[in-house]
């Protein structure tokens, strides 16, 4: 059984920063991918960004660029977002999930295991 957790998620005031991480536990196995995803009450699941795990490179929504930072300790197996410059809506669940193959980065999908969420809020 793969189990992921996420942390780090809570109350930050618009303008600060937070860093989530994801581990996992479980048996081991081998990924392709992870990434990050945030439902806001009332939306959908959206992509944040993804990581490939062998060669680090990494995808990201347009409406997280340039604030975000999605990045993995291959040693630990743990998956981090660094979060810059938040906003109010950028309020919202956010999960980790992990991709054993191929996939389409930005689609639930593509991602076999999923994490519990953190809660992450942006006061104005």
């Amino acid at each position: 059984q793969v189990q992921l957790a996420e942390s780090g998620g809570g109350l930050v005031q618009a303008g600060g920063s937070l860093r989530l991480s994801c581990a996992d536990s479980g048996r081991t196995f081998r990924r392709y991918a992870m990434g990050w995803f945030r439902q806001a009450p009332g939306k959908e699941r959206e992509f944040v960004a993804a990581i490939t795990w062998s060669s680090g490179r990494t995808f990201y929504g347009d409406s997280v660029k340039g604030r975000f930072t999605i990045s993995r300790d291959s040693a630990k197996n743990t998956l981090y977002l660094q979060m810059n410059s938040l906003k109010p809506e950028d309020t919202a669940v956010y999960y980790c999930a992990a991709a054993v193959g191929y996939t389409d980065y930005d689609r639930l999908r593509s991602y076999d295991y999923w994490g519990q969420g953190t809660q992450v809020t942006v006061s104005s």
